[in-house]
């Protein structure tokens, strides 16, 4: 087995252990912060059905962002949704046989990686354009956008300019999952953006990134605006009160 065959595996082990710890732990520790006060973002929904359907809004169309700031609405819109397709389009490396919905994104999730990287670009631009978003923007910052801008485009390099053996590729992932490993292609290119990609997983728990998960967690978006109705007390002042 080639030295870089075994390098790589390792890496990809310890990047998906270090990925999936750290959001779990990052998720436990957003459950178990208290919620002391009741502080929807008015206007809020009055039942649980309206906080559901709100969340949904925000995760699918990105509500608040878009009565904030139309542009980088727009730029943070087109990457997360061509994020979703590329991700999408990536399944079939790790199915086999590939889902018929996998097979029926990829041409979709192929044209999704070039509006990835200009959404990438226009909210990078904001950054340096932006005064008041220059002022708050630090070096991490920069570094995210960088590197997840590096992997759209050596992912396109990979497909246009320096093709690589695909179904290789494939029987690699598939021999990490079954811990039966494969020899990986030897191509710069692929090295590339697999190294990107595995950075980005371990940097991942540990970033501005991880705003994902923590959206669900957030009080000003999931808590139901009744405080007339219904006195707010968080878990830990009952106990409190108890005593």
């Amino acid at each position: 087995m080639p030295a870089s065959t075994v390098c790589f595996a390792l890496l990809f082990y310890f990047a998906a252990v270090v990925c999936l710890i750290g959001v779990a732990a990052r998720v436990i520790d957003y459950a178990r912060t208290p919620a002391p006060l009741k502080i929807p973002t008015t206007p809020a929904p009055t039942t649980r059905g309206g906080v559901t359907l709100r969340m949904l809004r925000e995760v699918v169309l990105f509500e608040s962002l878009f009565r904030g700031n139309r542009w980088t609405w727009l730029f943070g819109w087109l990457f997360h949704a061509s994020l979703v397709l590329v991700l999408a389009r990536h399944l079939r490396y790790f199915t086999e046989p590939v889902w018929g919905w996998v097979a029926f994104v990829q041409p979709f999730g192929l044209y999704a990686a070039f509006t990835m990287a200009i959404g990438l670009a226009g909210l990078w631009a904001r950054r340096f354009l932006v005064d008041r978003v220059r002022y708050i923007s630090t070096w991490s910052d920069h570094l995210m956008l960088a590197m997840l801008i590096a992997i759209a485009v050596s992912g396109l390099s990979i497909k246009y300019l320096f093709p690589t053996d695909i179904v290789a590729v494939k029987a690699f992932f598939l021999g990490l999952m079954a811990f039966q490993w494969q020899r990986l292609p030897t191509d710069t290119a692929l090295y590339l953006h697999l190294l990107l990609v595995a950075g980005l997983m371990i940097v991942f728990p540990f970033s501005k990134l991880l705003h994902a998960p923590g959206l669900f967690f957030s009080p000003s978006r999931n808590q139901v605006d009744d405080p007339r109705e219904a006195r707010h007390l968080a878990p830990w002042a009952a106990r409190l009160e108890e005593r």
